[in-house]
């Protein structure tokens, strides 16, 4: 009897919350997902979270949502002229679901997004590069890398207009140290070209470009599917043993966030 109450209970509490809002739940919960766990803490619980002056303050939340947001309705609108839905809500729903889920690097999706026109598909591999925050459980860059990022180029425009220039680096008000700004170029660079080299790795093995580029990159960000051979409609089962340890090297690689990896491999971590 305890169990069939604590069933009903359970079955009711459900019907509660898979009711109008249940996308829209199910959306923000994987946005959640590229959030920092400290803004979590400070916010508020559930889904007013975003709602809270922690994410309203935070530089990184608000370009990560602002991301979203506009990839989301960008996607779909492009899905619903290029002739992939007939309707534009149900391009809207599709196209969000999809598009935060891969971004975020989550892994779920309930189309075969690799039938879609290619820029919307590839539009999802990048973003699973850049819109994951530190402090997450996404993999890629990360939102924060990204801002100063562009910040610096920005700095580095505006010395060369005005060499005399003394400006500092700031993200949401916070002033980066130079030295923080150079390991966020490092980092950058050594992901990058890690990609590209795992790239050719799997090319000289026989795998075709699209696949290559796509598994290496959804799995050095943890993202899941990527596109040709192990796109949402097949799995990386069809690769070789070879290329799967490849693939294997690039999730550790990623998960580990390239230096703590990379470092292993430096004489200087070995000399007495």
């Amino acid at each position: 009897m305890f169990a069939i109450r604590r069933n009903e209970l359970v079955r009711r509490r459900v019907s509660r919350i898979l009711g109008a809002r249940s996308r829209r739940v199910l959306d923000l919960r994987r946005q959640h997902r590229a959030l920092q766990f400290a803004a979590h803490r400070d916010g508020a619980d559930g889904i007013s979270d975003l709602g809270s002056l922690e994410f309203r303050d935070d530089a990184e939340a608000k370009a990560i949502l602002g991301v979203l947001v506009a990839s989301c309705i960008g996607i779909s609108l492009f899905l619903y002229f290029k002739g992939s839905y007939a309707d534009f809500p149900t391009a809207l729903r599709h196209a969000t679901f999809n598009l935060v889920s891969i971004a975020v690097d989550s892994g779920l999706h309930t189309q075969d997004y690799s039938r879609w026109p290619i820029f919307a598909p590839m539009w999802m591999m990048f973003l699973s590069c850049i819109v994951a925050s530190s402090g997450s459980t996404g993999g890629g860059i990360k939102m924060i890398r990204t801002l100063v990022l562009a910040k610096q180029a920005n700095r580095e425009l505006n010395q060369l207009v005005h060499p005399n220039m003394v400006r500092p680096l700031k993200v949401g008000g916070t002033v980066i140290a130079n030295r923080v700004v150079f390991a966020v170029l490092a980092f950058v660079f050594l992901y990058f070209m890690s990609i590209v080299t795992l790239i050719f790795v799997q090319l000289a093995s026989g795998l075709d470009f699209m696949t290559s580029l796509s598994a290496i990159i959804a799995c050095i960000n943890n993202a899941g599917p990527g596109l040709g051979l192990v796109s949402p409609g097949s799995n990386y089962g069809v690769l070789s043993d070879f290329q799967t340890w490849v693939c294997s090297a690039a999730m550790l690689l990623g998960r580990l966030e390239v230096f703590t990896l990379l470092v292993l491999f430096t004489p200087t971590l070995w000399r007495k």
